[in-house]
């Protein structure tokens, strides 16, 4: 019988990173980690696995369809069989909602005010496409326990400093769009959209990115949105163009909302955010988006989106969710967040050439081994090499010279160390250089000097 032959792809969504990959990721997350911390967050980490009570009911419709699932185990899947659910377990949706569950497990280890970063990968059973997979990493920071805007000043700013020391510095590089949940709760009243509908039209507003204009008024109506409803926030919409300078936008929405107090809060909220951030690294790229919606299930004032002109969907954003951690803790404590997509923003910086030349992370010196009976002396060479902070490879096995060059070359190794017994006899090392062709002889006390200067001068040029 033949075997099976079994498939060597990942599953549908995820990925292999092979070590370009990973440099370059370490790269971005090491940036985004050490702007955070220039800020003020600390870092914290959570479980992959949350209990479906956790998750369930956070994320809205679409959230519920996209999430996770693993079954129970052993007997408890085995009396789950006969009709009790069979999942008690999730893949975290996102890092927002095991926050809030470590906040209010963990209040007596914690200030008042509390900021944290969390960089960890997250999962949702998504259709993969450019940019979007099933399991990809987030980058957030949550301020806990602060009401002001200062907190969203904060969070903004630290996403906004850590994509401008990416590389994203032009003023079109990205656009950082606000919006407040009061602006848009003040917008369907006014439209007389129905509060029992509000949800629902927000999920098809929210797709105006995605299917324009129309494309939302045939989805209101399909979700049960009255006509004259309809056409009354078709023309918001197209008077409220995304482009519309801030103090433009603010202006024409509180005419809009006049007669709706909260809605014009928010406006108001809104404008003093705006001043908060004026002279941080959002600067010009801050754009008032009144129809802006996310996190319908959690969200509760200003909300925020990063927006690339070559990317449909969003690179990342947040809002403030001062509800979220009552359902733990049965008080409301304020918060609020925002999260980078990195998946997407690794896309565009591939797609951009914005990652140095000198990314690469391998061995810098290969010790070669010709002579069995010197293998002792060169495995005490490559471990001084190794103290000297120099990355050394110890080719694995006795072998012909040639050969190891070529295995040196292939990895990118510049510089090989070869010792035979009359080498061993003297306490020296020959050190080649594959580049210029030119082989020194050191003494081994010598050679990591040698080779940190050698390399440093390389590095330079």
């Amino acid at each position: 019988m033949a075997k099976l032959k079994l498939s060597v792809d990942p599953v549908s969504g995820m990925r292999d990173l092979l070590p370009r990959d990973v440099a370059r990721r370490d790269y971005a997350i090491n940036i985004v980690k050490h702007t955070f911390q220039l800020f003020g967050f600390l870092p914290i980490e959570t479980p992959t696995m949350e209990r479906l009570s956790t998750l369930q009911g956070k994320y809205g419709e679409e959230g519920e369809f996209l999430m996770y699932k693993v079954l129970k185990r052993g007997q408890k899947l085995e009396k789950a069989v006969d009709g009790t659910e069979l999942a008690d377990i999730g893949l975290r949706y996102d890092l927002t909602v095991p926050l809030a569950r470590l906040m209010a497990g963990h209040q007596q280890d914690f200030l008042p005010v509390f900021k944290r970063y969390q960089i960890q990968p997250v999962y949702r059973a998504e259709r993969p496409a450019r940019g979007r997979y099933r399991e990809f990493m987030q980058c957030d920071v949550d301020v806990v326990g602060l009401a002001s805007l200062d907190a969203e000043a904060e969070v903004i700013s630290a996403g906004a400093a850590a994509l401008n020391a990416l590389g994203f510095s032009d003023t079109d590089a990205y656009r950082m769009r606000i919006n407040h949940r009061s602006v848009l709760k003040g917008l369907l009243d006014t439209a007389h959209v129905p509060s029992d509908l509000h949800a629902t039209a927000l999920v098809a507003i929210d797709k105006a990115d995605k299917i324009g204009i129309e494309g939302v008024q045939q989805e209101l109506q399909r979700r049960g949105i009255s006509s004259a409803s309809v056409t009354a926030l078709s023309r918001f919409m197209s008077d409220l163009e995304t482009e519309t300078p801030m103090a433009t936008q603010a202006t024409r929405l509180a005419d809009m909302l006049a007669q709706h107090p909260e809605g014009l809060q928010g406006v108001t909220e809104l404008q003093t955010l705006a001043l908060l951030l004026a002279e941080g690294p959002c600067q010009s790229r801050l754009r008032l988006d009144p129809f802006l919606a996310r996190g319908m299930g959690y969200y509760t004032g200003p909300i925020y989106e990063i927006q690339f002109p070559d990317l449909t969907s969003s690179g990342g954003g947040g809002g403030r969710y001062d509800e979220l951690l009552s359902l733990f803790t049965g008080k409301r404590i304020p918060a609020c967040g925002f999260s980078l997509g990195l998946e997407r923003i690794l896309l565009i910086m591939e797609e951009r050439d914005m990652f140095p030349d000198d990314l690469n992370r391998g061995p810098q010196v290969l010790v070669a081994q010709m002579d069995q009976d010197c293998a002792p002396y060169l495995h005490g060479m490559a471990h001084d090499l190794r103290k000297a902070q120099i990355r050394t490879d110890l080719f694995p096995e006795v072998g012909n010279l040639r050969r190891q060059f070529r295995y040196a070359e292939k990895h990118g190794i510049r510089y090989v160390l070869i010792a035979g017994s009359d080498e061993v006899a003297a306490a020296q090392v020959a050190i080649k250089d594959l580049v210029t062709g030119i082989q020194v002889a050191i003494s081994r006390d010598q050679a990591a000097g040698h080779l940190q200067t050698q390399l440093q001068k390389a590095q330079a040029t």
